[in-house]
């Protein structure tokens, strides 16, 4: 029996069209990027609103990517129809993230072990205290291996998801102190949406530009020159 779910207001694939395991870049043009680079016979399943998704194979696995667009509000939709609509089990979002510590580098990669937030994304779940959202440790251990594997030790520890990108508030540097790592805008509700419904998640961030340096790289080599990270994750897929 077909799910009547499918398709989404979101997502126009068919079903069965996702493999079980879901690449998830905030680019569209990332997630074609990566199709286009590393999977054999890439077939695009979804292009609502230009969100790109593609499945194919790598290395004789079946992978999809598809892009998530920016912010928590977004990879909320899209990972929510993925895990309970389309039988998802696991979404790694490969993302940008910018350093909030001083032991980080430029094109340094960052595993989210935990995602501080400043979003009301989990007030829904109804739960009166503080929710503390973490990847799955299965993925997660299973990135570093692999990481080193290619040469690239992982940076792990905490980040933070944030739901301002011009931000006065002045967080980082309250943050900075508590040991966060790095700052992006999506892996909190991911992780919330896994949790949820059972599934496994995982956020892998390369570092685009740092707010204790003021170094930042363009929006080109983001979307194209982050490909160890890519690699780490589909080996993973």
């Amino acid at each position: 029996m077909s799910n009547p779910n499918i398709p989404t207001p979101h997502i126009t694939a068919r079903e069965g069209d996702f493999a079980r395991t879901v690449l998830m870049p905030g680019d569209p043009l990332r997630a074609r990027f990566i199709a286009e680079t590393y999977l054999e016979n890439p077939v695009l399943v979804n292009d609502v609103r230009g969100v790109q998704g593609y499945t194919g194979d790598y290395q004789g696995k079946r992978v999809s990517v598809m892009a998530s667009g920016m912010g928590m509000p977004s990879i909320g939709i899209y990972s929510y129809e993925l895990f309970n609509f389309y039988g998802v089990e696991a979404i790694i979002r490969i993302g940008s993230a910018g350093a909030m510590s001083e032991k980080l580098k430029l094109r340094d990669i960052v595993a989210g072990m935990s995602a501080y937030t400043n979003s009301s994304f989990g007030r829904q779940f109804g739960f009166e205290g503080n929710l503390a959202p973490c990847c799955d440790y299965g993925l997660l251990q299973s990135a570093v291996e692999a990481g080193r594997s290619l040469g690239q030790e992982l940076v792990v520890g905490p980040i933070y998801s944030s739901d301002v990108f011009y931000d006065e508030s002045g967080a980082a540097a309250k943050l900075q102190k508590l040991g966060v790592l790095a700052v992006e805008m999506e892996a909190a509700a991911l992780y919330l949406n896994a949790a949820r419904a059972g599934k496994k998640a995982l956020c892998l961030c390369t570092i685009s530009d740092s707010i204790v340096t003021g170094e930042a790289l363009d929006a080109e080599n983001r979307q194209k020159t982050f490909t160890r990270m890519m690699e780490i994750a589909l080996s993973i897929a």
